[in-house]
């Protein structure tokens, strides 16, 4: 596995143990908004480290080198982790079938 793997699961894990240990600490926690707050402060992370460096035709920075190219960037970033999650289909979405 690769250095950029291993701390890609570490913080995956990580911000999941968080979670679960925020929701088990208060009990009447709702769990949508400790969900947002995880999902707030991962963004907030998210586009400090897409700040685009100095150099204006820097081409590793071309993607995020203006607000809305960060936002493209982490809108395809989340539909890619979204897809891939094993939680993005449940047994109650109202599109499911019925038998």
């Amino acid at each position: 596995m690769t250095d950029s793997a291993d701390s890609f699961d570490a913080a995956f894990t990580k911000a999941v143990d968080l979670g679960n240990q925020i929701a088990e600490s208060d009990r009447e926690a709702d769990l949508w908004d400790v969900a947002d707050g995880l999902l707030a402060g991962a963004i907030q992370y998210w586009l400090y480290s897409r700040q685009p460096c100095s150099d204006p035709r820097c081409k590793d920075c071309m993607p995020v080198s203006t607000a809305e190219g960060r936002m493209a960037e982490l809108q395809k970033l989340i539909r890619e982790l979204s897809s891939e999650s094993e939680y993005f289909h449940s047994p109650n979405d109202s599109n499911v079938g019925r038998a």
